[in-house]
């Protein structure tokens, strides 16, 4: 059986797939919306110990062998990150510049995965081994699918879908990272940075922040899923 373009929309499985994929979508902005909410809410309780998102970056990072790893300013909002590809930490201008319980959380857990790379923590080092084959796994198994579904040949549209796994593979592995940073990075502010009451602002924003690593994976989940049901109903029409 040939595919045709304006069957998809009509194919069974490809609609039920997509109600999985609606409430994928609908679970990421709920985790969004959680996010922002996190940060409009501890962004505006300052820690007591009165030093901002840089300087406690700084420091982590000097106590922990990497002296040598700037600190960057980035600009827009909480696009925070740990850049391995030139050894650097970049935090927004409310992370770098803020003294709140949201700037020093956010710049902890970027500290966290520094200290992972540079400690060789092995999940992130499987996660920037496969990066790479991921992606190109992604483009060429899109084309494989469509290849396979318009000529009508399912096995090409199966290793398609096989080969579009490793984005699954590279959120799933990206969770266990995240949530390790978090964890480093609360255990040095709770020990360091904050008292007993501010230890809790911290762990909701970092867990606000957490839910979109999750969704972005149950994202993934349903559209594989919807794939999965595509191809296999084109099988049993065959």
């Amino acid at each position: 059986m040939y595919f045709y373009p304006y069957s998809l929309y009509m194919n069974p499985y490809y609609l039920l797939g997509t109600v999985f994929v609606v409430i994928a979508v609908v679970i990421g902005l709920i985790a969004q919306a959680r996010v922002s909410s996190a940060f409009r809410k501890y962004s505006h309780i300052h820690a007591r110990i009165g030093k901002t998102g840089a300087d406690v970056a700084r420091e982590i990072l000097d106590a922990n062998g990497m002296a040598d790893m700037p600190v960057n300013l980035t600009h827009g909002t909480l696009t925070d990150n740990f850049n391995p590809g030139n050894g650097s930490v970049n935090l927004s201008d409310d992370i770098y510049n803020g003294t709140s319980l949201a700037s020093l959380a956010v710049a902890a857990h970027e500290c966290g995965h520094a200290i992972q790379y540079h400690t060789g923590y092995t999940p992130i080092k499987i996660r920037n081994l496969i990066a790479p084959v991921c992606n190109i796994g992604n483009y060429l198994g899109w084309i494989a699918i469509v290849i396979g579904l318009a000529l009508g040949r399912t096995k090409i549209a199966w290793f398609g879908f096989v080969l579009m796994l490793g984005i699954l593979v590279f959120q799933l592995v990206t969770l266990p990272v995240e949530f390790d940073a978090s964890r480093r990075g609360l255990a040095i502010l709770e020990s360091h940075y904050l008292m007993s009451d501010e230890i809790g602002g911290a762990k909701a924003m970092l867990k606000a922040a957490a839910m979109t690593y999750i969704a972005a994976t149950l994202q993934t989940l349903a559209s594989m899923l919807r794939i999965f049901l595509l191809i296999a109903g084109n099988s049993r029409d065959d």
